[in-house]
Order: structure tokens, then sequence, then C-alpha cells
């Protein structure tokens, strides 16, 4: 049996904890084979972004044609997409080779602050991928962002946001909450007829770089080996709050650091299946 494959669509990360650097770990830390195609390289460390060299669009479609041409991609996440051509480029992608999953993080903010989507390809991401995608995972931020609406305070008004943002088009929305302030971190899974709580206990942690990333990375990876939504996205949150507690561990980096993504397979923990 083959193992299965998913595509990361996003930015590069020069530090190695966030984008598809965080994306390919996470894959791999969860059986999957990953591939990639690169929408922008960054120059990163844990202390914040000093440049971004945009991806041109046609060498975007090259990368994804080249991994659907040969691979069976069964999952598809999309991450950091600053210009409105390269979410052009994208979206006529995904209608080509449809995949069966496709995860949408709307990435506009790097944990460090840095501003990485362009605010004249908000509306791009609105209408092109957000009507595509099987879930979109936006943070507090991004859903208000997206939305222009004020940020949402308690979980009420985050499953109200939610439902404003399946209008968009997405089959489900997991709006985050780890930026919140409660003693829990509680995402809220919107779903046209359910909804879902998910808590655990908020680490007390600086090092949360790359958190979203290895979030809807691990949805994809989830998707990819044939879970329900629901089910994948449950496995992905308890993947990524092991991630955060065993971070201290790593002691890499003078910021926020990345997240412990391997961390299943240290020594005396076994392997992560």
């Amino acid at each position: 049996m083959s193992k299965p494959v998913a595509l990361t669509i996003a930015g590069s990360d020069s530090g190695g904890g966030a984008g598809v650097q965080a994306d390919l770990k996470t894959y791999a830390a969860l059986d999957v084979y990953g591939t990639s195609a690169i929408t922008a390289l960054t120059a990163q460390n844990t202390r914040g972004v000093t440049a971004v060299h945009n991806v041109p669009a046609r060498f975007v479609t090259a990368q994804i044609d080249a991994v659907f041409s040969d691979f069976a991609v069964r999952a598809v996440k999309t991450g950091m997409v600053s210009q409105t051509d390269i979410i052009e480029a994208i979206a006529h992608a995904l209608d080509h080779w449809n995949p069966a999953h496709r995860v949408v993080d709307p990435v506009m903010v790097a944990t460090s602050g840095d501003v990485l989507l362009a605010p004249q390809a908000i509306e791009a991401v609105r209408k092109l991928l957000l009507p595509r995608a099987t879930i979109l995972t936006p943070n507090l931020q991004e859903a208000a962002t997206l939305l222009d609406a004020p940020l949402a305070a308690t979980e009420q008004q985050m499953e109200q946001q939610g439902r404003q943002l399946l209008a968009f088009g997405p089959r489900a929305v997991l709006i985050k909450g780890g930026h919140g302030q409660s003693a829990e971190s509680v995402d809220i899974l919107v779903m046209p007829n359910a909804v879902a709580r998910l808590a655990a206990m908020r680490v007390d942690t600086r090092n949360t770089h790359g958190t979203g990333c290895t979030l809807s990375a691990a949805i994809a990876a989830e998707l990819a080996k044939g879970g329900d939504l629901e089910t994948a996205v449950r496995a992905a949150k308890s993947y990524v709050t092991a991630a955060i507690a065993a971070a201290d561990s790593l002691g890499v980096g003078g910021g926020r650091g990345p997240l412990h993504h391997f961390h299943a397979f240290e020594r005396g923990h076994g392997t992560a299946r």
C-alpha cells in the first residue's frame, strides 16, 4: 500500500519553524509523504522576518503541476500566499487537479508580528480560496480581518464568525483561539449542521512560532490518511498541543522558538504511530 501524499503551497521560512519547513516536518511526523510548492522566500528567524521575495505566479503553477502530474495527492494545504496573481494561479490549479481535500490557512501575520499578506490580496483570498476550501483555519485576528469585523472575544462570537465565514463557501471553518487569554486554548469547529468545541490547557511557553502552519498541515495529513473532517481536526489539535508542550526542550533561536514537530520520536517517547 502506498504512503498517502499531501502538498503544501506556502512560503519558505529560512529559520525552519513555520511555512513549508514546518509543514513538511508535520507531514513526516504524521507518516505522510510531503510535497511542496513554494510561493515566497522569506529571510526569517525566531525574531522576525527581514525580507520577502515572492515567487512568480507561473513558477508556482509549474511546481504544483509537477507534483500533481507524478504524485497521487490526497490533500493540499495553502499557507502564505501574499499576492493576488499567486492566489489566482492556485485557484486555477485546484480547479484543474481537483484534490479531494483543501485546507486553507489564511496566513496574514507571522508570530513575530510581521505582515505576510498584501492588503489588496485579502479580497482575492475571500473570493478565490475560501469557496474552494474543505476547511478554513483562521485565528481570531484573521477571522476578524476576513469579515472586516471586531475581534471575537467569546466562544459564542467565535462560532458566529465561523458561521459568517461559511457563507463564503468553505465546507467547514475552524476558528483558532490560541491567541486568547483564558486558561484553556479553545478552537471552534463550525460545520453547516454541527459545531464542535476543541479545548486544551494553554501551555506556558513563548515558543509558538509556526503553530498555525503546523495545525493546518496536521489537518491535511490526517485527511490524506482518510480521516473524516472532525476526527482529522481533533487529531491535529492533539498533535500541535503536544508539540507546543515539548517546544522548550529544543532550545533554538533567541526569539519565539518553533514547536517540537518530532517530539514523539525523542528517546523514551517511542514513535508517533
